[in-house]
């Protein structure tokens, strides 16, 4: 039976254009929607997805043949970064010089030549040491005896202890035996030669920081006008910012190995170790060496007071120069050179795993000022400002 209400409802204008809006008002089901897609849109997308991946895969790429360049060039990157702080040593010297109108390559020579002269005494005054120290070392023979002495008769306990795991048999005993080394004399040859290539590149430094030195002005104009001319200015302010910081590194690290090594001669004085001003000197600034100066500042005093060694006597030096080691990355490394560098010490803490992974001993050495001037960097490049802000505090 036809509805009355319904036959009388007249269709909208609307319901008469669509037939799926007329069906929706007389309760009829939903219209499907349609999705008109672009294929125009759909390319550009993938052409993005796929720029992007390229981009990805040459950072990745990028990155490796850096690491592999920084790895393999490690000697040379070493003596020119060296150069590069001793060069920032000396540049109060040759400005001093230079603003009494002494010409700056003159000046450059002078500050080199003092360089020169206070590693060449240093050396032999160290060297002059250790032969007196090696005169010495017979008066301790009876005590090196008895030290040694110890020590044989822990081997010949454990080699007691070990016979019982060892084959008895002369057939079994053969099969384990050790060939002698062969290839000794190329090793002693490779070593040689490595010693050789490290001599002559510390050959080079005092040329390199001479050459810094008297074209500083020279080298950090031509080294702005590398970037494009919307990023001289920022590349100018970066380079005064690294340079201040490198500075900052240097005289705070000289303020803070003078204080430790002044503490360090008065323990070691007060001990009556032989040499104790010698030895206090260079147990304060290898206390200065990140992680591995601890023991490194221990050697020195326990080694010149071999004669005379005994358990007080090592807990007290062991003890101040933990002491003194705490004190200045604590308290006084902080206060100096907190400020400067920004750093957090998960950062320094990576920074000194990675360098040393890559460059040793002196990876540890120039881990810091090198993650300083990348924390710069970072500051003043809006795509990196994300990393400086997680090396900073």
């Amino acid at each position: 039976m036809p509805d009355p209400l319904v036959d009388n409802v007249e269709p909208t204008q609307e319901a008469k254009r669509d037939p799926d809006v007329a069906a929706n008002a007389s309760g009829g089901p939903e219209p499907i929607p349609t999705v008109n897609v672009n294929r125009s849109t759909v390319a550009e997308l993938e052409r993005r997805r796929i720029l992007k991946a390229q981009a990805a895969a040459l950072s990745v790429l990028a990155t490796a043949a850096v690491l592999t360049l920084i790895y393999f060039a490690k000697l040379i990157l070493i003596v020119a970064l060296v150069a590069v702080l001793l060069a920032f040593v000396l540049a109060p010297i040759v400005d001093l010089l230079d603003r009494q109108q002494v010409p700056r390559g003159l000046a450059s020579f002078l500050a080199v030549s003092m360089l020169v002269a206070a590693v060449a005494g240093a050396t032999y005054v160290s060297y002059s040491r250790a032969m007196d120290f090696m005169q010495e070392v017979p008066h301790y023979k009876a005590r090196i005896n008895k030290l040694l002495e110890k020590v044989r008769e822990r081997a010949e306990q454990i080699q007691q202890t070990t016979e019982t795991v060892l084959p008895s048999t002369p057939e079994e005993q053969k099969a384990i035996a050790v060939k002698p080394a062969s290839g000794g004399l190329s090793t002693v040859l490779s070593n040689a030669a490595s010693f050789t290539d490290v001599v002559l590149a510390i050959t080079f430094v005092p040329f390199l920081v001479f050459f810094m030195l008297s074209w500083q002005d020279h080298v950090r104009a031509a080294s702005v006008m590398l970037f494009n001319m919307e990023n001289r200015n920022t590349a100018y302010v970066m380079l005064g910012l690294i340079s201040r910081m490198i500075r900052s590194f240097i005289v705070g690290n000289l303020i803070i190995g003078l204080i430790l090594s002044v503490g360090s001669i008065a323990v070691f004085g007060f001990l009556g170790l032989p040499y104790f001003y010698f030895l206090g000197l260079i147990s304060g600034f290898l206390s200065l060496i990140p992680y591995l100066g601890v023991i490194l500042a221990i050697i020195p005093p326990l080694i010149a007071d071999l004669g005379h060694l005994n358990v007080t006597v090592l807990l007290i030096v062991t003890g101040s120069v933990l002491a003194l080691h705490l004190f200045g990355m604590n308290v006084l490394y902080p206060k100096m050179l907190g400020k400067r560098l920004q750093l957090n010490p998960l950062a320094v803490t990576l920074a000194l795993l990675f360098w040393g992974w890559l460059w040793g001993a002196m990876g540890l050495v120039l881990a810091v000022p090198l993650t300083g001037a990348m924390k710069i960097i970072c500051d003043h490049v809006e795509r990196l400002r994300p990393y400086g802000a997680w090396m900073g505090e």
